[in-house]
């Protein structure tokens, strides 16, 4: 099966139309605010890179912890969201370094974390992209997460993952590349 990016593109807005339009920072949110607007979706975002609904949700728990820690410090409401988005991240990228290391040690599990609601919700040719997403490299899952499923912008998505823009572009370059290659052995 030959992927494209407008098949990822497809697969992850498909996912993101389940999460509705991003809700509006424009008034001043409380932290509890940002918690009920946001958690879901950066809960969706987080199982889409560490394919575990549960990791995900503490990701995401940690995430509002150190928002709460550093809520002195932010500038306004959508500092917070790039705040939490960030974290989310970096986060992902923590239980998967401690993943691999704990598969050095044990044999690896294979579970399937995915609801069956999530991928009953998609077709064969989207339940075939998101399988292939899950292995990939981590850098590039995030890529291409955030920017099909998050929407992000390259400089945002540069913002969010700490590296350049340039990175960012040939990151999903190849990622799209390793995709189709997935998809197609």
């Amino acid at each position: 099966m030959d992927v494209q990016p407008n098949s990822v593109e497809r697969t992850l807005s498909s996912l993101r139309a389940v999460d509705g339009p991003e809700p509006s920072t424009a008034a001043p949110l409380t932290l509890e605010d940002l918690y009920r607007q946001h958690r879901m979706r950066l809960v969706r975002l987080a199982i889409l890179l560490v394919d575990e609904p549960a990791t995900a949700e503490d990701v995401v728990q940690e995430a509002f912890t150190g928002l709460h820690r550093n809520w002195g410090g932010l500038r306004d409401a959508q500092a917070a969201v790039g705040y939490l988005r960030t974290a989310v991240v970096n986060g992902s990228r923590s239980v998967l370094r401690r993943r691999k290391t704990a598969r050095d040690y044990t044999p690896p599990h294979t579970a399937n974390a995915r609801s069956a609601e999530s991928l009953a919700m998609l077709t064969a040719e989207h339940q075939a992209v998101v399988n292939a997403l899950s292995k990939l490299p981590p850098r590039q899952r995030e890529v291409l997460v955030l920017r099909y499923y998050g929407d992000l912008s390259e400089a945002e998505i540069a913002e969010a993952t700490g590296i350049s823009k340039g990175t960012v572009k040939s990151t999903a370059s190849r990622a799209l590349d390793a995709l189709q290659k997935a998809m197609a052995g």
